[in-house]
């Protein structure tokens, strides 16, 4: 299946066979992550996959009873890293040490320990959130082209699931990704024309 393809025929799928979903298969789909793009190559993602029948329905508890979570037989918690960006500036220093060309600015941000701008806070949450946007799309095209099914989940409490998945202080928990054979074949939901969403001169 070309990408083109898994972009059409991809839907958000609700209801999971129970079919396991075989190591390789994921091991590509979690790769498709680690290929994806990201704001200064920060890299600011981490995943914790979930295949335990007693979490997976913990998690479903703290996300509005949700069955589908449960009834997955993979769910990938995706997290944002907040220390990576901390850690760029630490191997752009080691790079720069080595002999590596870089701008005047990347230098002066790695000398400073990240003591600018690309560490505000607020700058860190944005770009940290849209690098793990990017990355759970590519595993979410990886999964249609290989036949498994996805849905984007945000309706959770992310406290809660953070403390049933025991994450390390620094992941900030972004989205679920419910993951296995589809077992139900949804109707193309309504998109606007691509007329409608071009901004013109």
């Amino acid at each position: 299946m070309d990408v083109f393809e898994a972009i059409e025929s991809r839907r958000s799928i609700r209801r999971f066979k129970r079919d396991p979903v075989p190591a390789e298969l994921l091991d590509r789909v979690l790769d498709a992550a680690r290929l994806s793009p990201s704001s200064s190559n920060t890299q600011s993602w981490r995943f914790k996959v979930v295949t335990d029948d007693t979490i997976k329905k913990e998690i479903r508890a703290s996300a509005y009873g949700q069955r589908f979570i449960e009834q997955a037989p993979v769910v990938i918690a995706c997290c944002l890293d907040a220390e990576a960006f901390k850690e760029r500036g630490r191997q752009t220093l080691r790079l720069v040490m080595s002999g590596a060309r870089f701008s005047l600015e990347m230098m002066l941000r790695a000398v400073r320990g990240g003591k600018d701008k690309g560490f505000d806070p607020e700058r860190v949450v944005i770009n940290g959130t849209i690098n793990v946007s990017i990355a759970v799309e590519h595993m979410v095209l990886a999964a249609r082209a290989l036949g498994l099914g996805t849905c984007w989940v945000r309706a959770f409490d992310a406290e809660a699931v953070a403390r049933t998945l025991d994450l390390p202080d620094g992941l900030v928990l972004v989205c679920l990704l419910p993951l296995g054979y589809p077992d139900e074949s949804p109707r193309p939901r309504p998109r606007k024309d691509l007329e409608d969403i071009l901004i013109e001169d």
